[in-house]
Formats: C-alpha cells, structure tokens, sequence
C-alpha cells in the first residue's frame, strides 16, 4: 500500500492524484456492483429454496434488478474513464 500511495504523490505535480482518484472510483464501482449482484443473487435464491412456487416471478425481478445495478455500474465506469482520459490529454 506504501508503494502505491508513494507514486500517487510522486506523480502529484501533473494531475497525479486526480488520475489516481479516477482510477480508484473505477474500482469502487465495480465492487459497489458485484456486492450488490451477489446480495441480490443470495437473496433470491433463499426465497425460492422458501417458496418454490414463486421461482419464476422471483427470478425475472432479479435480473431486472441486476441488469440495473449492471446499467448503473456501466454509467459509472464511463464516467470515470471520461474523466481518466480527460486528465491524461
């Protein structure tokens, strides 16, 4: 960690740490998202092992919910790449 930090100062004089942010906010979203997929996933099969009658329904709203948690993810990364390249040129 003391590796990464050092370089993110020793590169502070030409954006280095705005560069540095982007890159983390690129990673905080995609763990943001795959939590959020996996807390959804869990969920929904623990209420089809409950109630397996409602399997279908159950499963057709968590994919509606991952596809947004995946639409929101994707926003997001366009966002910090935009703003990656943006400091870059």
């Amino acid at each position: 960690m003391d590796g990464m930090a050092t370089t993110a100062l020793a590169l502070a004089g030409d954006g280095g740490i705005a560069i540095f942010g982007a890159a983390l906010g690129c990673g905080l979203a995609i763990i943001g998202a795959g939590i959020g997929i996996g807390f959804i996933g869990g969920k929904a099969l623990e209420s089809m092992a409950r109630q397996p009658e409602i399997a279908g329904k159950v499963s057709t709203t968590m994919l509606i919910a991952a596809a947004l948690i995946e639409g929101v993810t994707l926003f997001a990364l366009v966002i910090c790449f935009l703003t990656l390249f943006w400091l870059k040129g």
